[in-house]
């Protein structure tokens, strides 16, 4: 009897284990870019929403901006039935951008949905932004999310994942940073934008120039034609006019 009771204890207890190990971790809020990320570009990045309760929508997130790496451009998508709001900060440090002196940045910026809808159980929502310029001394940007429901629960993403430790359980949305391509900023120069003009005139120019040369070609080819044809129906009637004063001549 106790043997069986044992066993059915044992039992219950690995069933539990292959339950608690097969079950989904719950989504959380996250970030991703569309394409990529590079260092010292700009880039346009989702924040990813999803709503896994079943007892309410989530009406308003809040996602704090990385101070220690401020990006000084940073501009929201409108995004219909939510509001946007965008807070800037002083910079302790201005930064330098394109040779101009930033003295603050965006620290925060909130979603607050315009009705009770918000995203749905069972549904998510993207909210997009263009930011940059991204850092370039860095691997990675994190932002520390929160998420507020219609009940007024509030789901903290604020959580830094530690280099091999496991993931923690509310963690915070982090945007790897890809290496800087072309001239190291991700982005088209000035210089770069010129030389491009510059290449298109030269491309236009010989283009034009063996148009030009093509058409003068044509031309003299047309009027070498003409000639050839007015000396060969000259030849023609020079040629008929021996053969009937011949003919005329061997009558007589």
């Amino acid at each position: 009897m106790k043997v069986s009771r044992r066993l059915a204890a044992a039992g219950a207890l690995a069933g539990t284990a292959v339950l608690a190990l097969s079950a989904p971790a719950f989504a959380h809020v996250s970030v991703a870019a569309e394409g990529t990320a590079a260092k010292g570009g700009y880039a346009v990045v989702d924040f990813k929403v999803p709503n896994e309760r079943d007892d309410a929508s989530t009406t308003k997130l809040e996602v704090t901006f990385p101070t220690d790496h401020p990006l000084a451009s940073v501009m929201p998508e409108r995004i219909d039935g939510w509001t946007a709001k965008v807070t800037k900060s002083k910079l302790a440090k201005p930064l330098e951008v394109h040779g101009q002196k930033i003295s603050e940045a965006v620290s925060k910026v909130t979603w607050t949905a315009d009705a009770k809808n918000g995203v749905q159980p069972g549904f998510f929502q993207k909210f997009p932004v263009s930011l940059g310029a991204l850092p370039e001394d860095t691997d990675q940007l994190v932002f520390k999310a929160v998420q507020t429901y219609s009940d007024n629960d509030v789901v903290r993403w604020i959580e830094v994942q530690e280099d091999g430790q496991e993931e923690p359980e509310n963690p915070a949305p982090t945007l790897a940073l890809t290496a800087a391509t072309g001239d190291g900023h991700g982005t088209t120069t000035a210089s770069d934008a010129s030389d491009t003009a510059k290449d298109t005139e030269a491309t236009a120019a010989d283009t034009t120039a063996s148009a030009a040369g093509s058409d003068t070609t044509a031309r003299v080819l047309g009027v070498v034609g003409i000639v050839v044809g007015a000396l060969g129906v000259a030849y023609g009637v020079l040629a008929g006019r021996r053969r009937d004063t011949g003919g005329t001549g061997s009558a007589a």
